[in-house]
């Protein structure tokens, strides 16, 4: 038997409905455990765009794969999986491009204050004879990639058509590249003129970007995340922010989605997203289709297309 767990596109929802005969968890305490209860002792599939926690795993003895719509799985548990040997997929390379294109713009963004000025103009006071203040330059700036993964060279390619000097941060050095390497994201964060954060997130990532990080940029840096929130120390991030003690941001994800500090509402130099990275149509198809080649190679013959090596 195979369970939805969460939300999921549109293709995924039908597909699990009319081909494969899903059952969907429910809301609501109630409504919740009594499904488990029933039903529970049959799943040996999950399908999921939202996580699972120890708890649901625990309530599926049977289960022996779990199928993650996203790259990122921090919100599955994976501790709870390792034990019983449950398969963990993911959807890698499809999003790769969107994310890219998405850190580039929100780095072009802040650095150059678009989103601020659009709200200039449309306050009216481009009319009234105000000038917008001087921004500052893209074009051979020195940016820092906090994680080079896929997602991290598919950004280092597109800054070097902007002439940026390229620095990255890894726990392991990339034996591949030509980019210079920091030790430590303190070190990368005193190098660099901005830093893109595109590591995973989880416990080992748990700020990693700290209050020292973001003094090391200092009032003329920025940081652009388009990881997780939990990569940042949100609250040093806010009181940075806040003080001048960072130059801007670039946020599509934070620590306790949807909910954003109000604080940052009010100020010009941060540029705040919905978590949109791989929102765009076709990105979000691939990765539904991705997910259903995942569930049916496991139902064919146990194996994944994707597989999370735990």
């Amino acid at each position: 038997m195979i369970l939805q767990v969460g939300g999921l596109h549109p293709t995924v929802e039908r597909e699990l409905s009319t081909t494969y005969g899903a059952l969907r968890l429910p809301a609501g305490d109630g409504p919740y455990y009594a499904f488990l209860a029933e039903h529970g002792p049959q799943v040996t599939v999950a399908v999921t765009g939202s996580g699972m926690d120890a708890a649901l795993i625990g309530a599926l003895p049977r289960l022996a794969a779990v199928i993650n719509l996203g790259v990122g799985y921090d919100s599955v548990d994976v501790a709870a999986l390792k034990p019983r040997g449950i398969a963990l997929s993911n959807t890698p390379d499809v999003l790769t491009d969107c994310v890219a294109d998405l850190a580039v713009g929100g780095l072009i963004d802040v650095f150059r204050g678009m989103s601020a000025s659009d709200r200039f103009v449309r306050r009216g006071e481009w009319a009234a004879g105000h000038k917008f203040p001087l921004q500052r330059r893209v074009s051979g700036t020195r940016v820092g990639i906090l994680g080079l993964g896929r997602i991290g060279r598919a950004i280092a390619h597109r800054l070097e058509a902007f002439g940026c000097t390229v620095t990255y941060h890894n726990r392991r050095r990339v034996d591949d590249v030509a980019y210079g390497y920091a030790a430590s994201p303190l070190e990368l964060a005193r190098s660099v003129d901005a830093v893109i954060v595109t590591t995973p997130g989880g416990s080992d990532t748990q700020a990693l970007v700290s209050a020292e990080v973001l003094a090391a940029l200092g009032p003329d840096g920025f940081l652009v995340n388009v990881a997780r929130g939990s990569v940042v120390d949100q609250d040093a991030l806010v009181a940075a922010l806040a003080s001048g003690a960072l130059g801007g941001a670039a946020l599509d994800v934070f620590t306790d989605e949807p909910r954003v500090p109000e604080e940052l509402f009010a100020l010009d130099n941060v540029v705040l997203l919905p978590h949109i990275g791989s929102a765009t149509v076709e990105t979000r198809e691939a990765m539904a289709q991705l997910v259903l080649r995942n569930l049916e190679r496991f139902l064919a013959d146990g194996t994944l297309v994707t597989p999370v090596l735990l």
